[in-house]
């Protein structure tokens, strides 16, 4: 594949195309050669092969006892039991149909018909479910959407004040696996508040998706919200935009749910190949560990030369970052892994990192995602046929940023820059459910070949809990102000409450809270946080 030839013939050598999808992988600007693959080949038959007792129901996380299915979503007769197939196949139908009523006025929120979706959730119940808003929306949709992914309250306001006066006619998705994560609970209990000071029933607004018997569902049976859809413990979150997690907003939105899944199943097709060398999730993870040694060396520039696609690279980075950034292996050696990612898209990129990207550092490799379909809907007729304004002639806007792709492709490989070019017709539901499926595999097999796994993310509940220990914190300091009457420095309240290596938590905490009229806490400015004093009252 990767010796002997040049230029055009390497790109020959160097491609896998799907016509059905319209798809093609084309590695031929990596620079590797068979021999650097040869030993590579043994290792990713052995993850293709657990890949395949991954999706027969095989438990991936042993310290939760739980398999991995999210590739049943779009196959159901695929998953290990029928069980779990009639629930994947009632919990599409049910979707549907309630997207339905919905857009015919059935249902109906307390200012007339639903106009509006508002989702809250955060990282995998948020960031799928908003690339695919983006990729696939238009100004034609039935139902706008808008997310509160985050516990910011000034963000929270800002989605809120785009909704002043409409919230009668907006329907409230709140998505969570257990119900107790804080980001989420807390984005629910303000857009609750704000029904209520509105003078809203926030209950006939609200929809859950949720395990059964969490916390959030049991909220939601207990006030009667409209409806409740499922979240299993085998989807985990980053790879949930093809549950009801992702696939209720968007058919609200009104977008082709059953195309995406009608992509993803065809690319899993494509990516359970068993010769490596034409499986493009295969190839593309071997890709990866070429260019970063098999241990992260180099960070992933995603580059999508289309507005639609901005998003995707922010998706990745949850898909990649949250599975491959491990400290362990399987075995409990330390290793460290992770690949980065970042990206905006093309050709705006190329007015901000680009220069960097060409003459700096080499710790990078590009991929650059072409959309063949300049738009969804061309602007003039010329002879019966729909078609684009030309701004040259013989030019369009289209051929420009065509132009830039391959301009910038020539620039970095002449540098030395590696970099894969993935192509697909256009963005529509079926392309964007390839990606989704090709890189949820990639990361798989990657993490396969490096035995790590991939499937749980111990780093981000230690950040959770971390947090929890700083509002524990925060209870006690303002508990012991109340109690004293007095200005403290932050040193002196850290000793009192009994937390003397904490006193940058205490000065930060109360720090924060003075900054924030009603939390009751004063300040003095001093030169020095040491010297500064805190009292409440």
């Amino acid at each position: 594949m990767g010796d002997g030839a040049t230029g055009w013939q390497r790109y020959l050598g160097s491609l896998i195309v799907d016509r059905e999808l319209g798809f093609t992988l084309d590695v031929s600007r990596v620079r590797f050669t068979d021999a650097d693959l040869a030993p590579l080949l043994p290792r990713m038959q052995s993850a293709l092969q657990a890949m395949e007792r991954l999706e027969g129901g095989a438990i991936a996380n042993a310290d939760e006892n739980r398999m991995v299915g999210h590739y049943w979503l779009r196959s159901p007769d695929k998953a290990p039991t029928l069980e779990i197939t009639a629930e994947i196949e009632a919990t599409l139908a049910d979707i549907l149909d309630f997207a339905k009523r919905v857009h015919s006025g059935e249902l109906r929120g307390s200012g007339g018909t639903f106009r509006h979706v508002l989702q809250v959730g955060i990282g995998g119940s948020a960031l799928g479910p908003q690339f695919v808003a983006q990729a696939l929306g238009s100004a034609d949709d039935p139902l706008t959407l808008s997310f509160v992914d985050n516990t910011d309250p000034d963000g929270i306001d800002q989605v809120l004040a785009s909704l002043r006066g409409k919230l009668g006619e907006t329907l409230v998705v709140v998505v969570s696996k257990s119900g107790g994560t804080p980001e989420t609970r807390n984005g629910q209990l303000e857009i609750e508040s704000a029904y209520r000071h509105a003078g809203i029933d926030f209950s006939r607004h609200a929809v859950a998706v949720t395990q059964e018997g969490s916390k959030l569902h049991k909220t939601a049976v207990a006030g009667r919200w409209l409806a409740t859809f499922p979240m299993w413990d085998w989807v985990g979150g980053r790879t949930s935009v093809l549950s009801a997690v992702g696939l209720l907003p968007a058919a609200l939105q009104g977008l082709p749910v059953e195309d995406l899944l009608r992509g993803a199943a065809r690319m899993d097709e494509l990516t359970r190949r068993t010769d490596v060398l034409q499986n493009p999730a295969a190839l593309l993870a071997m890709m990866w560990y070429h260019i970063t040694g098999g241990c992260g060396l180099k960070d992933m520039v995603v580059l999508p030369y289309k507005d639609r696609l901005l998003l995707f690279s922010r998706y990745l980075q949850q898909l990649v970052m949250e599975s491959l950034g491990k400290e362990f292996d399987r075995q409990g050696n330390t290793v460290q892994q992770g690949i980065a990612v970042y990206g905006n898209k093309g050709s705006t990129d190329q007015h901000a990192y680009v220069q960097q990207l060409r003459d700096g550092i080499a710790n990078f490799f590009v991929t650059f995602i072409e959309v063949l379909a300049d738009r969804t809907s061309p602007q003039l007729a010329v002879d019966g046929i729909r078609t684009s304004l030309e701004v040259e002639p013989g030019i369009t806007s289209g051929d420009y940023l065509t132009g830039l792709l391959l301009g910038t492709r020539e620039a970095l490989a002449e540098k030395g820059r590696d970099s894969i070019t993935i192509t697909v017709n256009d963005v529509s539901g079926e392309s964007i459910g390839a990606l989704i499926a090709l890189y949820e595999r990639a990361v798989g097999l990657y993490a396969e070949v490096i035995d790590i796994n991939a499937y749980h993310q111990p780093g981000v509940e230690a950040g959770k809990k971390a947090a929890a220990r700083v509002l524990e914190v925060q209870s006690k300091a303002v508990a012991h102000l109340q109690k004293v009457q007095e200005w403290q420095t932050a040193e002196q309240v850290a000793a009192a409450i009994g937390e003397p290596g904490q006193v940058e938590w205490v000065y930060k905490i109360l720090e924060h809270l003075s900054a924030n009229p009603g939390r009751g806490v004063k300040r003095t400015w001093m030169v020095s946080p040491a010297e500064e004093t805190f009292k409440v009252g």
